[in-house]
């Protein structure tokens, strides 16, 4: 491809030179902070020569070219329009700074609340199992014994992440304000300090104790903070506010002694007298403005939010979600607002199935089916922004799916025990109300369906699956001259060559729709094999040469003895680790063997830092073979094939 001319498309498609606030890439994407996104033209954009899709996330347009491309491209982006090249942080950076305050927000909301779900989903299922049993113990179905240490232990576990869950949030918010996340997980202890009555007793037992402050001021209650969450997370920011000031004034002698004293006693004391009182307060305000929502006579509330709630995922809003579910946990016992994203979500999932299952086009189906499994997991980036959006007509459809799935929700009352997990799983969190839960889902996907199926239409109506055989007719033939010429290869090849290509690491091969990142989900950049890694060390998966390996150590890029161009991808959204965490030990040009050691990377450091550990294979050039087949999801270890291409019949 002429890379120069890509780059000066993509410079024209995004509004000029004076458009481009940074501009930065990574192992498959060129992305870009604009100043005026309206003035990005997204479907030319698409149309550009070896683009192959566009998306806007975290402030940034990021373009997917794949692996070998973005860096020529990128060079000449840089060269045309000639701008600076920026690193992937100062471009991050920028991207965060060109939100608006509301944006940053929401996404400082999802800094702080996507960490702990782990934790919240355990204990949200065991309660929910938890609750089962004892509803079914209680009328007979079953006979268990609740004494046992299986049972006794069980309920212990179940509801551990929510007795500290202050705790949890408060480590979360000073890892994102950038406080000492340990000063941060003590304001935490602080506000649920058995010395203050237990939030959850007041109900029942009144308020026992009051405090003056400020010298006599006014007289605060001695109650503690269980199940709420602002109040944790503005005590936090303030200590990072402290905390840093004092930082820089404070002699480094004394910093060590000062600094924490200070930040904890100082915003420990106004938590408790100020910000505690006054942010319940507002908390319990938005909490019953949503409840008032979701109960409008009808479920009319519920309807329009399950309609809207795709497309605050395509706008991020939807990070601030798990707040509003344990905010509504602690106040009400179950959350209304999981049972309605899990209609939305699910919906999503049906319209895209509707499109793969009615398109005849080849390349839509690959892309729609396993983008709905996606969706029903709970995962819905693939089918919206691979599929629906697309299309558009099938995002509306699944809007109107999971309003309709909401509204029943609504009527019937539907709550969840827990948070972090929607879908088809999503029943495990409503498990006194599984019979409720199933119609919720079969409405949702009955409705966004039959929409999906009746609205959708592939963009030329005649359009026919291309299948060429070795005897099909000389018309036929020549009707896919220009495919051949420009370098696929002929499927009437008789001299068949095979190459088999390993893991890349020992771990377990899952479904490549179940990976988080919508770009690998949806296998834009091509055919993906994804692997959980149970260890660090990420190999060969066949003879080669690396063709490029990135300096943060998070990709490299390998070209096969057939001719296979392959990309291995460390984790979703690595990148951003800057290098740590991973140790090269190959360098571009190198020749090496199945199960030469490539990197080596520091997994736990990685989980640490947030990020998910899946890793991806991805053969970027599948079109040039005449065939690929991947392994069927199971455990893999260095030497298991995962993928199998072929240049002939």
């Amino acid at each position: 491809m002429d890379y120069r001319k890509t780059a000066e498309e993509i410079l024209e498609h995004v509004g000029g030179s004076k458009n481009i606030v940074s501009a930065a890439h990574c192992a498959t994407r060129l992305r870009l902070v604009i100043a005026d996104n309206s003035r990005a033209d997204k479907t030319a954009l698409e149309n550009v020569d070896g683009v192959k899709g566009v998306f806007e996330a975290s402030g940034q347009l990021q373009i997917i070219l794949g692996t070998g491309t973005v860096n020529k491209v990128f060079d000449e982006f840089i060269a045309v329009s000639g701008v600076t090249a920026s690193s992937k942080a100062e471009a991050k950076e920028a991207a965060v700074q060109k939100q608006n305050i509301f944006m940053r927000a929401i996404k400082l909301l999802g800094d702080i609340f996507v960490p702990i779900i782990p934790a919240i989903v355990a204990s949200g299922f065991l309660m929910g199992i938890m609750n089962s049993l004892d509803f079914m113990n209680s009328n007979g179905f079953i006979n268990i014994d609740t004494s046992g240490s299986f049972y006794v232990f069980a309920n212990i576990f179940s509801n551990t992440a929510y007795t500290f869950l202050q705790i949890l949030i408060a480590f979360s918010a000073a890892k994102a304000f950038g406080a000492n996340p340990y000063l941060g997980a003590v304001i935490g202890m602080i506000m649920i300090n058995p010395s203050l009555q237990n939030a959850y007793t007041v109900a029942t037992e009144g308020v026992q104790a009051t405090q003056s402050v400020f010298f006599g001021l006014y007289d605060i209650d001695m109650v503690g903070y269980q199940g709420h969450v602002i109040p944790v997370v503005i005590a936090v920011w303030l200590l990072s506010v402290l905390e840093k000031k004092l930082h820089k004034v404070v002699p480094e002698v004394l910093d060590l002694f000062v600094t924490p004293l200070v930040s904890v006693f100082v915003t420990g004391y106004l938590t408790l007298a100020v910000i505690g009182p006054v942010f319940v307060w507002a908390e319990n305000a938005v909490l019953s403005a949503i409840q008032w929502l979701l109960t409008l006579p009808l479920g009319i509330g519920s309807l329009i939010m399950g309609g809207l709630y795709a497309p605050t995922v395509v706008t991020g809003i939807h990070q601030m979600y798990t707040a509003i579910d344990l905010g509504q946990i602690a106040q009400y016992g179950v959350t209304y607002w999981l049972p309605l994203a899990s209609a939305a979500n699910i919906a999503q999932g049906a319209a895209a199935l509707a499109v793969g299952i009615k398109s005849r086009d080849k390349k839509v189906k690959s892309l729609a089916l396993p983008s709905s499994l996606s969706a029903f997991m709970g995962i819905t980036e693939p089918a919206i922004f691979g599929v629906n959006l697309r299309f558009f007509k099938p995002f509306i459809a699944g809007c109107i799916g999971g309003g309709c799935g909401a509204l029943y929700a609504s009527i019937v009352h539907l709550g969840a025990k827990g948070t972090g997990v929607t879908g088809i799983f999503g029943i495990l969190l409503c498990l006194e109300q599984p019979v409720q839960y199933i119609i919720e889902m079969v409405i949702a996907v009955g409705v966004a369906f039959v929409l999906s199926f009746v609205l959708y239409k592939d963009q030329n109506k005649d359009q026919k699956p291309e299948v060429v055989k070795a005897d099909a007719p000389q018309a036929l033939q020549e009707e896919h001259s220009e495919e051949k010429a420009a370098g696929e290869i002929p499927a009437d090849t008789t001299a068949a060559e095979i190459e088999e290509l390993h893991t890349p690491v020992n771990g377990t091969l899952i479904p490549v729709s179940e990976v988080s990142d919508p770009t690998f989900a949806a296998e834009v950049l091509g055919k993906t094999a994804a692997v959980i890694p149970s260890d660090g060390q990420i190999v060969a998966p066949c003879d080669g040469q690396i063709v490029s390996i990135y300096e943060t150590g998070h990709a490299v890029c390998i070209a096969s003895s057939l001719g296979g161009e392959i990309l291995i991808h460390v984790g979703i959204d690595t990148v951003k680790m800057e290098g740590k965490g991973f140790t090269t030990r190959v360098a571009d040009g190198d020749q090496v063997h199945a199960g030469d050691l490539l990197i080596e990377a520091d997994l736990d450091q990685i989980k640490k830092a947030g990020y998910d550990t899946a890793t991806m294979m991805i053969l970027t050039n599948a079109d040039s073979f005449a065939a690929v087949d991947k392994a069927e999801p199971q455990e893999v270890s260095r030497g298991t094939t995962v993928m199998t291409i072929r240049t002939g019949a």
